[in-house]
């Protein structure tokens, strides 16, 4: 399984021959301006919410590759009225994709699309791929039904925000990786604009001090699990 990170809360993974992309937003991203959207590879979509800064670049990609948008169902109907390729899902459900196993999870924020409209609750989404499983955990607050994600999914990696303001901090993103089990996290949701900035190295210090394992990637690097 391969993770590239594409800036803000954008990531591609990759799990054998197939390509997923999750939550584009790129082409606003002054950060990400290395990042050419019409060479990216997306046999699936997943979008954990409405929020523009998740879905900004959904249509152009999806138009060019013919991904699938995976997400909750009001955001799916949303895409399909555009003629998209969709699979709905909803809080508790899980489906068995050619990647493997995706579970949609509950996430603690708010959801809608640019003009306003409604697009659903938010959500995560737990992967069990052929040999590895990650948690992407959206924009979320610290949320005790993270401890139900272990109960039934061993993770190898924890994708959690840590920007604070508008999602977890490092402080909750600590004691989400207890609730999860998993000592392992990719930071993410982070220094994209002024509210998010995070000081790097007091955030993996603080990681360390507990015996966990804080990885920042730049915009464009990638990790093999």
């Amino acid at each position: 399984m391969k993770i590239t990170f594409y800036g803000h809360a954008c990531l591609g993974i990759q799990i054998n021959d197939v390509h997923i992309l999750v939550d584009p937003f790129i082409s606003g991203n002054p950060k990400a301006l290395a990042i050419d959207i019409n060479t990216l590879e997306a046999d699936y979509i997943l979008l954990t919410h409405a929020h523009q800064d998740h879905i900004l670049d959904v249509e152009t990609i999806a138009a060019r590759t013919s991904a699938v948008i995976v997400s909750n169902y009001e955001i799916a109907t949303y895409y399909e009225k555009k003629g998209f390729e969709h699979h709905p899902m909803n809080h508790g459900g899980s489906w068995d994709f050619e990647f493997g196993n995706l579970k949609y999870v509950n996430a603690i924020h708010t959801s809608s699309f640019p003009d306003g409209s409604y697009g659903g609750q938010p959500g995560g989404f737990v992967i069990e791929g052929e040999h590895k499983n990650i948690y992407i955990a959206g924009d979320t607050a610290l949320t005790f039904d993270m401890k139900l994600i272990p109960l039934q999914t061993k993770l190898d990696l924890a994708i959690l925000p840590i920007g604070d303001n508008f999602t977890m901090g490092i402080n909750d993103a600590i004691i989400a990786s207890d609730f999860l089990e998993c000592d392992k996290v990719l930071g993410y949701h982070f220094d994209t604009f002024g509210y998010i900035e995070i000081d790097h190295e007091a955030a993996k210090r603080k990681f360390f001090e507990k015996d966990k394992d804080l990885m920042l990637l730049e915009i464009g690097e990638f990790i093999e699990l």
